[in-house]
């Protein structure tokens, strides 16, 4: 009965850690940066201190003290992954190969992040703003009889951040911004599950390992609350220095897996005589990290400025994830990620050949936080370096348009996974290489009035 319970724990939820982490392969962990397009174009160089447009309260909400007027900012980002698994091989715990295929042309699928600001003066000094952004998402997409089946299938994250925020101009060269943060999170996954092993670790008639396949998905849902802080200070007319904040957000998901046996009956076998791989109800705590960022931006004169950012994500509180299960017969199944905290620098430049028109570049170093030995296929995490280009230009004095590009060179995501790690018994062993890049494309429209 214990084997039983660690094999339905272990092979059919995966741990929601895992699941969280599925899709985003554009930012570091599962973060998602692409909220704002202006500062986008800089690879998010001086983000903390810029306040060119309402967008930079999603960096520093003391930003929205230095922005004239009312304002209505809204981006769309196209974020094109790529992840190829390469040299691909798998067996169960007692060796038997796990045939499927070896390699893989792309699990990233593409995907649109908008991200909408509005910004208005409500008193002397004092501005409101709100920010409506998906921090953290997107998803992966394993075929059906790849070898790596029994570790992942389908990922996907989705969540929806509401953010509203006051910024209060102390004195003309100091700021400061609070804000609240209301996220909404979804995720679902799926795996193959190896009824053929665990019948034959128990001793089921019929079963053969890798020859019963059924699978495993699990959905779950929560709302949590944060804030977000920063101040603004202009020690002179020509120089911005920031400090921006986000809090973690706690998430109490809850939701139901839901399985499908076999065809040959060993899965039903397993669970007409023990009450697991049955459909139930789960629980699980998610947290998104916190993170701490100290940003400068310096003009040079009219024409040039230049910028610098330096960002911390608490990706160390992403240590483990426990699922608990309403089926008594499935007990509680925890998942080691071991997640290290993370530095994101970057500096960039912007030059202004005309009053109306700003070219921006930017370079960009994203440390990731997953250690080689944790690294799985639902989040193939690696080094990442940004290279970005970009240009603001001023149709109106009420219309400011926005593009940039940016192009991602990440390092090879090698899989070391055995069976005999944690909760691995019955998904297997398995090894290969993502190769990964990134395309993002972003556009934004801000309105003045």
């Amino acid at each position: 009965m214990f084997a039983l319970r660690t094999a339905t724990a272990t092979v059919a939820l995966l741990g929601l850690g895992a699941a969280v982490a599925a899709g985003p392969v554009q930012a570091a962990g599962f973060a998602l940066k692409e909220q704002s397009s202006d500062a986008q174009g800089n690879a998010f160089a001086g983000a903390t201190a810029g306040a060119l447009d309402a967008s930079y309260m999603f960096f520093n909400p003391a930003a929205l003290a230095q922005l004239p007027g009312s304002q209505l900012s809204a981006n769309l980002s196209y974020i094109a992954p790529q992840a190829e698994f390469k040299d691909g091989a798998a067996s169960t715990g007692d060796g038997t190969p796990i045939a499927g295929t070896a390699n893989a042309d792309d699990i990233g699928d593409d995907a649109l992040v908008p991200a909408l600001y509005f910004s208005t003066p409500v008193a002397d000094g004092l501005t409101f703003g709100v920010g409506l952004t998906a921090p953290f998402g997107l998803t992966t997409d394993n075929e059906n009889g790849w070898v790596g089946r029994y570790h992942a299938l389908d990922s996907s994250l989705l969540t929806i951040n509401i953010n509203p925020a006051l910024a209060f101009k102390a004195t003309d060269w100091l700021s400061f911004g609070l804000g609240l943060q209301v996220q909404y999170i979804d995720t679902r996954l799926s795996n193959a599950i190896d009824f053929g092993s665990i019948g034959a670790a128990v001793g089921v008639p019929g079963a053969a390992p890798t020859a019963q396949d059924g699978e495993a998905i699990l959905k779950a849902d929560d709302w949590g609350y944060g804030i977000t802080a920063g101040l603004l200070i202009s020690p002179t007319e020509q120089t911005r220095i920031g400090v921006g904040y986000r809090s973690q957000i706690k998430h109490d998901a809850k939701g139901e897996a839901d399985f499908q046996l076999d065809g040959a009956g060993v899965g039903a076998a397993l669970s007409g005589a023990t009450g697991a791989f049955t459909d139930t109800g789960i629980r699980a705590d998610v947290t998104t990290p916190a993170s701490l960022s100290l940003g400068a931006y310096h003009e040079l004169s009219d024409q040039f400025a230049l910028m610098a950012e330096v960002l911390w994500t608490d990706w160390s509180s992403f240590d483990e994830l426990r699922i608990r299960f309403d089926n008594p017969a499935q007990g509680d199944n925890v998942t080691d990620e071991k997640w290290e905290d993370t530095i994101f620098l970057a500096a960039g430049a912007t030059w202004r050949p005309l009053n109306a028109l700003a070219l921006k570049v930017g370079v960009a170093y994203d440390q990731s936080p997953v250690p080689d030995e944790f690294r799985t296929p639902r989040l193939p995490d690696a080094d990442r370096y940004w290279v970005s280009g970009g240009l603001d230009f001023d149709a109106f004095t009420w219309l400011r348009l926005s593009a940039s590009y940016s192009h991602i060179f990440m390092d090879d995501g090698d899989i070391e996974l055995s069976a005999a790690g944690t909760d691995n018994a019955f998904r297997g062993n398995l090894s290969g290489t993502y190769e990964n890049q990134i395309d993002i494309v972003t556009l934004s429209t801000t309105l003045r009035f």
